[in-house]
């Protein structure tokens, strides 16, 4: 800890607070030591139990980690710096293939739905005292949902997907509970779990999703939630298939007590079916469970808008919870999601089509280079790779930008993963040649003129 800086605080939020200032501001670095519980408190005059506490809540909110004899100190990458603003610094000309987004190119115009709720509001003004949720936005998501073999039941909405995952965990989970995630997953969820006070158990996923063997481990561990991706898995492509949905369902049902979260990022342009791990011949396979679907990828990520219906009680938890804080989610927002759903502003198919255009040839052009890739469903192709800092800094060198393996995944094999979204069927060739080149410096002849 440098010499400049003194922890200050008489109560334990107080010295909480103190450290986590100082790691936010960088006068703490990343993996330095923290003083003894004893050394603190006496410098402090406090008792050791109040140093305590106050430590126990910075491992809770993913600032510290203690371990053992060898003390506590900062982690490497607190919780409150998001994996995906770990800065990729590519040179000028350099093509991003890093960021994750939609192309922007497949995206609806904003327009002609503002300008109808904008009427609309001209007509009745939003105010205070409206349903936190608009009756039509309601509706279309539970015809959708129903269409799908989800039985009736509440709807919320949130500001986003991660927002609803949070408040749904929050809902029914406390600090120092497990939770099993997929190993790689989104990195939002990785840094959001840490920020919760929970702890992660990560599970293996192939193309049809988390493998039933490593899911059956997860959940033999006295994990209390399982987070898992319907379709569109960010980073692997992965989407739950018939046969994987009945194999998970089934170890599901041994553990009832387990909250069940599916996040069905993919919902509107995926080019494969919904299974629902929730419910088995109608009725629910675990007690408490919510199914999430955000219109990101369909409208634009700024919308931050996504639905979630499950099990009465925390749907209502969910509800009554954001009542007491934000509120409600911007009806203005909520009025142009349903307008821009019902006139059906976004040619589905062709959408889907255009990122499946983009990641098969990828994964093909890969595969006749030696180089085996993954990505089912989704905006993304994922790499298995021998070495990840040289193959991300090989890329570099080549002109395209990467995302690091490290921003997804926890135990998992290292990787790299490669948005689609805004590469050119001519881009193809060439980017293949360059990751193999990269990944094997022999076949660096083989780039296309």
């Amino acid at each position: 800890m440098p010499e400049a800086y003194r922890i200050r605080g008489r109560r334990a939020a107080e010295i909480a607070a103190a450290i986590e200032t100082a790691v936010a501001a960088g006068t703490m670095s990343p993996g330095s030591s923290l003083p003894t519980l004893r050394a603190l408190a006496a410098e402090l005059g406090v008792n050791p139990n109040t140093v305590g506490l106050a430590y126990r809540l910075l491992r809770e909110r993913g600032v510290i980690e203690t371990a053992g004899r060898r003390g506590s100190r900062v982690l490497h990458r607190p919780a409150h710096t998001p994996r995906h603003q770990i800065p990729l610094h590519l040179p000028p000309g350099a093509r991003d293939l890093s960021h994750g987004n939609p192309a922007a190119s497949q995206l609806p115009s904003l327009r002609e739905a503002l300008l109808r709720v904008a009427d609309e509001t001209a007509r009745e003004p939003l105010l205070y005292g409206l349903p936190a949720e608009d009756k039509r936005l309601v509706d279309l998501a539970l015809d959708q949902y129903l269409s799908d073999g989800l039985p009736p039941g509440p709807i919320a909405v949130t500001s986003g997907a991660l927002d609803a995952i949070e408040r749904v965990l929050q809902a029914r989970l406390r600090p120092g509970d497990l939770v099993a995630v997929e190993d790689p997953a989104w990195s939002n969820l990785l840094d959001l779990l840490p920020a919760l006070g929970l702890r992660t158990v990560g599970v293996a996923v192939d193309n049809d999703g988390p493998r039933p063997g490593d899911a059956a481990r997860a959940l033999a561990s006295g994990v209390t939630a399982f987070v898992v991706t319907s379709r569109w898995q960010n980073p692997t492509g992965a989407a739950i298939g018939a046969q994987r949905a009945v194999e998970l369902r089934r170890l599901l049902a041994a553990r009832p007590d387990v909250l069940l979260i599916e996040d069905d990022i993919g919902h509107g342009l995926a080019d494969t079916p919904y299974h629902p791990l929730c419910m088995q011949d109608g009725c629910p396979v675990t007690e408490h469970w919510a199914v999430v679907r955000s219109v990101a990828k369909l409208f634009g990520p700024d919308l931050r808008l996504a639905v979630l219906t499950g099990d009465a009680e925390t749907v209502n938890r969910v509800r009554g919870r954001q009542r007491l804080g934000s509120g409600w989610v911007s009806h203005v927002l909520q009025r142009a999601v349903v307008h821009l759903w019902a006139s059906e502003a976004v040619d589905r198919p062709r959408v889907s089509a255009f990122y499946a255009e983009r990641r098969e040839p990828l994964i093909r052009a890969l595969a006749e280079r030696g180089v085996r890739a993954y990505g089912r469903t989704g905006l993304n192709v994922w790499i298995p790779v021998p070495d990840e800092t040289s193959a991300v800094v090989a890329l570099i060198q080549r002109g395209w930008g990467a995302a690091p393996g490290a921003r997804f995944r926890s135990g998992a094999r290292v990787g790299l993963r490669l948005t689609v979204s805004t590469l050119c069927p001519e881009d193809i060739p060439v980017l293949a040649a360059d990751v193999a080149a990269a990944l094997r410096p022999d076949l660096d002849a083989s780039r296309p003129a």
